[in-house]
């Protein structure tokens, strides 16, 4: 990747953790802005992909954010985000992003659990969302407010760590 994926990607994913931590949306104009400009250099010859590449990993970085956000556990605008994610790292950088990402958002949860007073509750709910993965979209759907954090932190930690450590 070059430096200016780089500083695309970091700056991109920094306003969409602040955004995110201080409404819980990241705003359509944000990552349609960030894949533009993903999909641009990758045209330009600059990021470091192709533009086949590039349009791959947005492809691959919305498929592999949709069924958490068919079953409820994250929003729209985390689906987006790693698709726009995907445009600037391209293919192979959006699966260890978002791997980096899952397990970023693994110890949030914790952390907010913590916080809340809520880990014996959260592993609970963890343990019956395992042992009976069918009954995943009633759990999450029942889960309340309680139990919601902002994602986008998780998907520039993770992300930005993927592209750290390739």
């Amino acid at each position: 990747m070059s430096s200016a994926a780089v500083v695309l990607l970091a700056a991109g994913l920094a306003a969409a953790t602040v955004i995110d931590l201080r409404s819980r949306r990241i705003p359509n104009e944000l990552t349609a802005a960030m894949a533009i400009s993903g999909l641009a250099l990758a045209a330009a010859g600059v990021s470091g992909v192709t533009i086949a590449a590039s349009i791959a990993g947005l492809v691959i970085g919305l498929v592999l954010m949709l069924p958490g956000h068919a079953l409820g556990a994250t929003g729209a605008g985390d689906v987006k985000l790693m698709a726009a994610v995907g445009a600037i790292v391209g293919p192979g950088l959006v699966f260890y992003a978002f791997v980096c990402t899952s397990l970023a958002g693994g110890v949030l949860a914790v952390v907010v659990a913590v916080r809340r007073r809520r880990l014996g509750a959260t592993l609970a709910r963890t343990g019956r969302l395992v042992a009976a993965p069918g009954a995943a979209p009633g759990e999450l759907k029942a889960a309340g407010a309680a139990s919601r954090f902002a994602y986008g932190p998780a998907i520039a930690v993770g992300s930005m760590i993927a592209v750290l450590i390739s």
